[in-house]
């Protein structure tokens, strides 16, 4: 059974920066889709970022985040990261890793939800003004 867990949230104040972590245990799948979403209270879970992981793959990124936020992975350690700089209000909420292991690379359906088959138990970022 796949198991996904997050680490690095925190609180902060607006420019600052944190680094999410999400280490992927027991999967088999040599290819995987993996990226990060996030949920605002009383709004939907919407994607962040996304990664396949193979070498030299293309990220994906949300437009409110471009520029501002950095996906990578470490294979050898199986863990996706987030580096989140110049962090806004806006960007408070739960942070969840996503993991497609169908093999499918990440494409144009990245933000999609029903996409992801496992999923971390979260990581709060609060960010105040």
């Amino acid at each position: 059974q796949v198991q996904l867990l997050e680490s690095g949230g925190g609180s902060v104040q607006a420019g600052g920066s944190l680094r999410l972590s999400c280490a992927a245990s027991d999967y088999t799948s040599e290819r995987a889709c993996m990226a990060w979403f996030r949920q605002a209270p009383g709004k939907e879970r919407e994607g962040v970022a996304a990664l396949t992981t193979t070498i030299n793959s293309y990220p994906y990124y949300a437009d409110s985040v471009k520029g501002r936020f950095t996906i990578s992975q470490d294979n050898a350690r199986n863990t996706l990261y987030l580096q989140m700089n110049s962090l806004e209000p806006e960007d408070t909420a739960m942070y969840y890793c996503g993991a497609d292991y169908s093999g499918f690379i990440c494409d144009g359906t990245w933000a999609r939800r029903g996409r992801y088959h496992y999923w971390g138990q979260g990581t709060q970022v609060t960010v105040s003004s």
